[in-house]
């Protein structure tokens, strides 16, 4: 047990699926795994343990931003001994080739944030796991879901709360989509030796300031998920 998570460490499985949101970790675990339990309900980051096909994964919410991310990925390979992580989540669209929906997976994933400094680093750039990125290709392909590389920035802001093209312009970086957990995640993979990579889904875009609804953000995220899965079980 930590302060912030209550299972005991063989309910953690090795292969953990990485959502923000609690409600869609309990959409995941209710509609894709087998045998479900919840494993941790400290803080309301309700986290379930169960199989997909014959592997035990764990569902476990990172809830929003590099800090909460941060905690839980550090926590889940550091003392739970997990292996590998793949969050999913969704993004803000920078790009014209990107659409609602659209799913995008991490190549290289930049910030401006001072998050590793505290650490005693000052690493801005990380790069996605090529062996669990190799996996979900396989997985995606095998399954007809189109997977859109992208290399992510991880801001310490939402998007539309704040002049994003301007923002955009004073980030160094190539980047197509942002969101805000992802450099935390592969960070704390970095520094355990571990695992890690990100899948997110389109549900705004800048350009023409379209969205979704909060409820389509929790369950109508399909593509991503079966991807994310299927990439575990193998």
């Amino acid at each position: 047990m930590t302060p912030h998570i209550e299972a005991k460490l063989e309910e953690i499985a090795k292969k953990v699926l990485m959502p923000g949101d609690p409600k869609r970790a309990e959409w995941i675990a209710k509609n894709y795994l087998k045998d479900a339990k919840i494993v941790n309900e400290i803080r309301g980051m309700t986290a379930y343990t169960g199989y997909y096909k014959d592997e035990l994964i764990t569902v476990f919410p990172s809830g929003m931003g590099m800090p909460s991310m941060g905690i839980y990925s550090y926590e889940l390979f550091n003392i739970y001994n997990v292996d590998t992580i793949i969050r999913i989540g969704t993004c803000g669209s920078y790009s014209k080739d990107l659409s609602l929906l659209d799913v995008v997976m991490a190549q290289d994933v930049y910030t401006i944030s001072n998050f590793t400094i505290p650490f005693g680093d000052d690493y801005h750039h990380l790069k996605a796991s090529q062996e669990v990125n190799d996996k979900i290709l396989l997985a995606a392909s095998n399954n007809n879901i189109t997977l859109k590389p992208c290399n992510i920035l991880t801001s310490d802001v939402f998007d539309p709360y704040i002049d994003a093209k301007k923002y955009l312009s004073s980030v160094p970086y190539n980047v197509q989509i942002s969101e805000m957990e992802a450099f935390a995640l592969l960070y704390m993979a970095l520094k355990a030796g571990k695992k890690a990579t990100c899948l997110a889904t389109v549900v705004d875009t800048i350009n023409d300031k379209k969205t979704i609804s909060a409820k389509d953000r929790e369950q109508s995220l399909n593509d991503m998920v079966k991807v994310a899965l299927e990439a575990l079980a193998v």
